[in-house]
């Protein structure tokens, strides 16, 4: 009869020390300058394909790098090693989410220079539930939804829209093949997230990628802004 009071009990331990892991962080981040943005979405949203891209086009012009959270394997870290920014693998076994102080561990291994870095990607582990609960330190949380994946996504979902700052729909190349709504989609975000910023982009054609470096461009500006003025 006790079993699940002491799991609620364990759980809200494992979340208090994980705001506390999370605020050093964000502290860390602060102090150094680097803008990092977290990504989150279900499995086969695009979000590495996405993220490679991103990877390639910013490493032209700032200083990046990225943390990639898998259940298993290193094949995501290889394939974004591709776009030439240093790239760390963080493999969490059987847990389905990042954790704050998993970044903090992965940072110490990887022995980045963070002043050295513009901006720092958070690759979450392909899930739309757990990592709704666990901040990471970010500037920004984007969450991805791909059009293959069906309009009503956030309303099945809306903890981790509600936990994101943006939504970025993926793979609009296929809007047409697959009948996507965007319509509808950019209704239900709004339903479930008013005023939420909605993105839409292909990491395959390239289409809505500058506008995206243009969003993260303008806030990395606000951050520092902010910083500064509160220095």
């Amino acid at each position: 009869m006790t079993a699940e009071p002491r799991l609620v009990e364990v759980r809200k331990n494992v979340l208090k020390q994980n705001d506390v892991n999370a605020r050093a962080l964000r502290g860390q981040f602060r102090a150094a300058g680097v803008f990092v943005v977290s990504l989150v979405s279900s499995p086969g949203s695009g979000k590495t394909a996405f993220l490679e891209k991103t990877l390639t086009l910013l490493h032209q012009r700032a200083s990046v790098a990225a943390l990639v959270g898998d259940l298993a394997t290193e094949n995501d870290a290889v394939r974004l090693a591709r776009s030439q920014a240093p790239v760390k693998q963080i493999t969490t076994g059987t847990i389905c989410h990042l954790e704050a102080a998993m970044i903090q561990n992965a940072l110490a291994a990887a022995d980045w220079h963070l002043p050295t870095l513009d901006f720092l990607f958070i690759e979450n582990v392909g899930n739309l539930v757990c990592p709704s609960s666990y901040d990471l330190g970010e500037n920004l949380r984007l969450v991805l939804l791909s059009v293959t994946e069906g309009e009503d996504k956030p309303l099945k979902y809306p903890t981790i829209f509600n936990s994101a700052d943006v939504a970025v729909i993926t793979k609009i190349d296929l809007a047409e093949a697959v009948d996507f709504d965007s319509v509808a989609a950019h209704r239900n975000i709004q339903a479930v997230r008013p005023g939420m910023p909605v993105l839409e982009l292909s990491a395959k054609t390239g289409a809505g990628l500058p506008a995206f470096l243009e969003f993260l461009e303008s806030h990395r500006t606000q951050a520092h802004s902010a910083a500064s003025a509160n220095a």
